[in-house]
């Protein structure tokens, strides 16, 4: 007789195997430009509450969606700015029997950003 763990039986699906144990703070393809990064995304955040501001201001619809290019072109930055990160860091620095992992799950991501829109 097959054994099935609790989780198994309860939810029909098989049990997860265990993730391996990662380090407190692990590098990753941002780590060594992470306060750049965070105060490039305070920015961003500031620039979002500014749309918000010039809608309750009853704003030009021109000069809102000009606003809204330059949020989008500065979010693009940052993406940008990530996808290198993690092609130096995390696919060119993985174990070779990760590589092709990391490669695939690069280009799904890169898929995603230019199909935004």
């Amino acid at each position: 007789m097959e054994r099935t763990s609790p989780r198994e039986r309860h939810s029909g699906r098989p049990e997860r195997p265990e993730r391996p144990e990662r380090p407190e703070h692990p590098v990753r393809g941002y780590s060594a430009t992470k306060d750049q990064l965070l105060a490039r995304l305070r920015r961003i955040e500031g620039q979002v509450g500014g749309l918000q501001r010039m809608v309750a201001a009853d704003r030009y619809c021109i000069d809102i969606l000009t606003q809204i290019a330059a949020v989008q072109a500065a979010l693009d930055k940052v993406a940008l700015g990530l996808l290198d990160g993690h092609a130096h860091t995390c696919v060119i620095g993985a174990p070779a029997e990760q590589r092709e992992a990391r490669t695939d799950e690069l280009m799904a991501a890169i898929g995603r950003l230019m199909r935004r829109g």
